[in-house]
């Protein structure tokens, strides 16, 4: 079976909810994060996942990311790598879009990028480095992390430039899939929030 990434977002943050920039400041979950988290975890143990046994997992080390993960019952299994950080937004860190846009008239993060920060380049060569170990053997992987550097990971996995990002939103604790179809990388299930409501 060729293999597939599932992607799992970080739970809610203080910062997340009033949709500031979190890139490597190491926000910590709410209470509402920790449950999402709890609520994640447990619609992984039930079918069609199973606990997801044979799955090899990765990390962000950021602790919101950790955090989630460890709450959802992968702490021990998973390995911590940076590639899963979140990008840094580098004076935008911190900031609203509105805050952005009061200084930065139209500014978009996947076109114009960030000053003092990483540029998009070097976020889809990030993004390149897990899609490729996610690829590199026959099993499935789970991965924490943030949402910008997930939607990044989404439009390498199909082969488009980090740009498609912008369209393809993901909330706090989602759950999405990418896999193939007929041979070609395809979004299986994308932004899944159903386990959410208990």
């Amino acid at each position: 079976m060729a293999p597939r990434i599932l992607l799992a977002r970080h739970g809610q943050t203080e910062w997340s909810l009033s949709g500031k920039h979190t890139g490597r400041t190491d926000i910590p979950l709410l209470d509402e994060g920790r449950r999402g988290a709890k609520l994640l975890g447990e619609r992984l143990r039930r079918a069609p996942w199973n606990g997801l046994p044979d799955v090899e997992v990765r990390t962000s080390p950021l602790v919101r990311a950790r955090e989630t993960c460890d709450i959802a019952g992968f702490g021990e299994r998973a390995q911590d790598w940076d590639a899963l950080m979140e990008i840094d937004y580098g004076a935008y860190e911190g900031m609203t879009p509105a805050e952005i846009h009061a200084i930065r008239p139209g500014w978009l993060l996947w076109r114009d990028g960030v000053p003092e920060g990483e540029t998009l380049d070097q976020v889809a060569a990030r993004a390149d480095e897990v899609v490729e170990w996610a690829r590199s053997a026959d099993r499935d992987v789970l991965v924490f992390a943030h949402g910008h550097i997930l939607r990044s990971i989404g439009a390498r996995w199909l082969g488009l430039p980090i740009g498609f990002g912008a369209r393809i939103r993901l909330n706090p604790t989602s759950l999405s899939v990418l896999g193939w179809a007929y041979g070609e990388p395809a979004i299986e299930a994308w932004n899944e929030t159903g386990h959410l409501e208990g």
